[in-house]
């Protein structure tokens, strides 16, 4: 006869630690989020508004950050959880980190956009758009590179930073997991409502961290002492 499995190690148990993590974890990233949130209600859909609205996104960075770490470091045994004291950790440990990337990021991508959306003020020609649009996807997938490693990892930020573009081509299908997740993120956002993604952000972000394991594991094997 098989020996019987301890309460806590069993499938059913596993599934209700993952459900117990991401519930708490999406409480506390929205918690940490919600004064760029907030602002964000306030400020409207005008594009004269993109800067201020990227402001309100700064606290969101590391509420990501902290969210993929305590997401990493989950428990599995439903008798030994504790996600929001890794979130804790997370944040402290990482936000910091996370504001040196998620920063010029925003502030890149603000100029992209507000340039797209004011795009026949500028004179220049059709491809100039296309080309515009592909460098502003390019720049989100190099920064869900960098969310991971920072989160995941302690470099210094250009050493972050070089390793994202690294990483870009050298594990194309972690990149093409990323990039479905912008797609279905800008799915959700525009055919149903804004509010849907950050309601589900961190099943999202767990299905990050399973498309980037082999970043993960080569940042491990090859870049840490």
């Amino acid at each position: 006869m098989s020996a019987p499995v301890a309460f806590g190690a069993g499938a059913l148990s596993r599934a209700a630690a993952l459900v117990h993590t991401l519930v708490t974890v999406e409480a506390l990233l929205l918690a940490a989020a919600s004064p760029g949130l907030a602002g964000l209600l306030l400020v409207g859909r005008d594009p004269a508004n993109l800067p201020l609205a990227a402001v309100c996104l700064l606290p969101l960075g590391p509420a990501l950050s902290a969210a993929l770490y305590a997401l990493h470091h989950r428990d599995r045994d439903l008798t030994d959880l504790h996600p929001a004291r890794a979130y804790l950790r997370g944040w402290r440990l990482n936000a910091l980190p996370a504001l040196k990337l998620w920063t010029p990021l925003l502030a890149w991508l603000t100029v992209i956009a507000f340039t797209l959306t004011h795009f026949p003020a500028t004179g220049l020609p059709g491809w100039w758009a296309v080309l515009l649009a592909g460098i502003g996807a390019v720049s989100l997938l190099w920064g869900a590179h960098a969310l991971v490693l920072t989160s995941l990892f302690t470099f210094r930020a250009r050493d972050t930073a070089r390793l994202a573009g690294y990483f870009l081509l050298r594990h194309g299908r972690a990149t093409l997991g990323a990039a479905s997740l912008l797609v279905l993120t800008a799915a959700l956002t525009a055919l149903l409502t804004e509010a849907l993604p950050a309601l589900l952000a961190a099943p999202l972000l767990l299905s990050l961290l399973h498309s980037g394991r082999p970043v993960i594991a080569e940042t491990q094997e090859d870049f840490t002492a």
